[in-house]
């Protein structure tokens, strides 16, 4: 392959005497570099800055930078890529992702206290803007502050943060669906007390440098094990935070000071890491175990609207071109989730509540464990206006509000030593609305594969009206009806759609809702339509990982119609255990085989979903086939010889001999059975054989 260019530029920067200052600062360098025919470059830099502690660099081009620094010890340290993460960012769409212009951004590197840099390029770079930051540990132990079941935490104040510097008012989600880990870039070996001056020189770089609102990690962690609250907004509030573009809404980033590629975790960091999510996502009710589908708003891995299959708790990697947060950290989550969720038990998840006032309103919500719950709803006044009580895992509870009037209503789902779910429902008098539109799947597959050919739209009305569901393309057209112009009461609705007319791509079904007196809503959401991915299915549905050399793997085929990247996960109960396969595959019948290998040990047995997912060109197709895994012998007895009686204990093929003489019986379950035809003398011999091809011990009776 043609060498690549590769210049090195050298800029020093000789520093005099550390001030008595104790603000940081942040002091940009702008450079030009010009590429005349005989392909030098020269370089033009502008006065040096003094001191910097952390540096990052933006450019124009194609190209890639790389840095390195000098340490005041006079020590060269290693090269550096300036932008390991690029999509440490703001989604593409907003105020802040469109600041930076055509400039490609660089992290905020901690590098510990320099004094020279140098560069060097691969490709083409045009124009090179350095920003240097000074700051300055403060020399006395942060502020903190304890909430309830949560880390110790750091507030801004505690970390100096600028709260001069932070552009425009923060932006919440309507609610907190997943975490996202990062780590920063730079050095690990920061001491304690240097742990609130780098937050702070990520902060004024990301808003001084970057143009950012404020600091992208809505947390921070360091080695130590101390927290650190990010993005100015509240620390149990939703912020939207600029950590991993197009993930940003409903995700909370938590970054670990430091780069953790091949470097081990401390400890301590873990432990924090771990009692920070519990917390985090106990006060938005999501349980860290399970997984989830995330529209993406849009990155250079997955496009605008595209599914992307998470789990609660992910690494950036899993929503982007990027290796944060480096390999040591990312093997971590997966053992982290399930350590989460064992913190701060009981717990509530998932409160959904749907309908209006006047009308019915259902009440639904999961908890970690069968315990007595209760859900009631209150007036505007404070006044309990209904309330349903049980016991077990589940809340259900459908309210009837038909003669209240209408009004803003309060409700609280709760149980014992659980955190409460709260919320507000109710109208205005004559008010039309939609709630809760929804396509389930998001994603079909009309290909007759029986699998995802269908989808179920749902949505509540706040009162009676017409409705008028269309599908319609990027461009606004007209692409297909969803029934006719019906009249719909106030409530819960739903209905199925085919989209077998409609071409792959991503559509919009728009709802239209008319009432008396000229009270209009319009509502939309998504649908991918995807006919890459076919014929799912496990071969057999039940294999023996136990190495014995009998149906020891599993094969997963299916077919694609179209090239695409695949991932295959298998889940037990929605929680991640392995992914035997990840990659692009080409077009046609393909196959997967699995020996049941985790990373620790062999497959437990069990029943567990294999989970296929294809990326393509406009959305990712997601098919779920259910296999078991199963090591354990059958066990049979000869209970009479005649008539021959056995007893199994499980489903299985018999084998029966008698003497030169064979005969195959199946058991179709568990307990006695009649063999019919068994011969009336001589010695018998039976064996059973369990549909995962493990073998029970012989029984013999004369």
């Amino acid at each position: 392959m043609p060498r690549r260019l590769f210049i090195l530029i050298g800029l020093s920067l000789i520093l005099p005497a550390p001030a008595a200052a104790e603000s940081a600062t942040i002091v940009s360098r702008s450079l030009s570099l010009n590429l005349p025919l005989g392909g030098e470059r020269s370089l033009a830099s502008g006065k040096p800055p003094t001191r910097f502690n952390l540096v990052g660099l933006h450019w124009r081009g194609p190209g890639s930078v790389q840095f390195r620094t000098r340490s005041v010890s006079g020590r060269w340290r290693a090269w550096e890529a300036a932008a390991p993460e690029a999509e440490d960012q703001p989604d593409a769409a907003t105020g802040e992702g469109v600041r930076a212009g055509s400039w490609r951004l660089g992290n905020p590197w901690w590098v510990g206290p320099s004094d020279r840099i140098d560069y060097r390029f691969r490709g083409r770079v045009t124009k090179l803007r350095a920003f240097f930051v000074w700051s300055p540990s403060a020399g006395v132990p942060a502020r903190t502050l304890q909430k309830a079941g949560a880390p110790t935490i750091v507030p801004r104040s505690g970390w100096n943060a600028d709260e001069k510097i932070r552009r425009g008012t923060p932006s919440f989600a309507p609610v907190l669906r997943l975490a996202l880990v990062h780590h920063t870039a730079g050095s690990n070996g920061y001491s304690a007390a240097q742990s609130p001056a780098i937050v702070r020189a990520i902060q004024l770089y990301h808003v001084k440098g970057n143009g950012w609102n404020d600091i992208g990690y809505n947390f921070l962690v360091d080695r130590f094990g101390q927290v650190f609250e990010g993005r100015y907004g509240g620390i149990e509030r939703n912020v939207v935070g600029a950590h991993a573009e197009g993930f940003n809404t409903g995700s909370v980033g938590v970054a670990l000071l430091g780069e953790y590629g091949s470097l081990p975790v401390a400890q301590k960091a873990r432990d924090a890491l771990a009692t920070l999510l519990a917390w985090r996502l106990d006060v938005a009710h999501v349980d860290p175990a399970t997984t989830l589908s995330y529209i993406s708003g849009g990155n250079a891995r997955f496009s605008a609207g595209l599914p992307v299959f998470l789990r609660m708790v992910s690494g950036h990697r899993d929503t982007g071109f990027t290796d944060c947060p480096g390999n040591a950290l990312y093997d971590l989550l997966n053992g982290l989730a399930g350590d989460v969720s064992r913190r701060g038990l009981p717990k509530l998840y998932s409160p959904l509540v749907t309908g209006a006032v006047p009308g019915t309103v259902r009440f639904k919500a999961r908890l970690s464990s069968a315990l007595p719950w209760t859900v009631e709803v209150f007036d505007a006044t404070g006044v309990s206006v209904g309330s349903s009580a049980g016991l077990g895992s589940n809340v259900d509870w459908t309210w009837n509000a038909t003669l209240l009037p209408p009004g803003s209503y309060s409700y609280a789902i709760s149980s014992a030593d659980v955190t409460p779910a709260l919320g507000t429902l109710g109208r205005g008098e004559d008010a039309l609305s939609i709630a809760g539109l929804a396509a389930d799947p998001e994603t079909v597959s009309p290909n007759g594969d029986a699998v995802a050919d269908q989808t179920t739209i749902t949505y509540t009305l706040t009162t009676a009206a017409n409705v008028t569901v269309k599908v319609r393309d990027d461009l606004g057209g007209e692409v297909a009806a969803i029934g006719a112009r019906a009249w719909k009461r106030a409530g819960e609705h739903a209905l199925r759609f085919d989209p077998v007319v409609l071409p792959d791509g991503i559509f919009h079904i728009e709802l239209s809702a008319s009432a008396t007196g000229g009270r209009q809503a319009t509502a939309t959401t998504e649908l991918a339509v995807s006919r890459t991915l076919a014929g799912v299915r496990a071969a057999p549905l039940a294999f023996s990982p136990n190495a014995d050399g009998r149906a020891d793997r599993i094969a997963f085929k299916f077919e694609l119609t179209a090239p695409a990247e695949i991932r295959l996960r298998i889940l037990k109960e929605g929680k991640w255990v392995a992914t035997p396969f990840a990659g692009p595959l080409a077009t046609g019948v393909r196959q997967v085989e699995w020996d049941g290998a985790k990373r620790v040990g062999r497959l437990l047995d069990g029943t567990y979903d294999a989970v296929v997912e294809a990326t393509d060109a406009f959305t990712t197709s997601t098919v779920a086939v259910p296999f078991t895994a199963d090591t354990r012998r059958p066990r049979i007895t000869i209970v009479q010889r005649f008539p021959l009686r056995l007893w199994v204990s499980e489903p299985a093929r018999l084998t029966l001999r008698f003497g030169a003489r064979s005969l195959v019986y199946e058991a179709l379950g568990a307990g006695r059975a009649r063999v019919p035809n068994a011969p009336k003398l001589g010695r018998v011999r039976a064996v059973a054989w369990d549909a995962a091809g493990n073998t029970s011990i012989p029984a013999t009776k004369r």
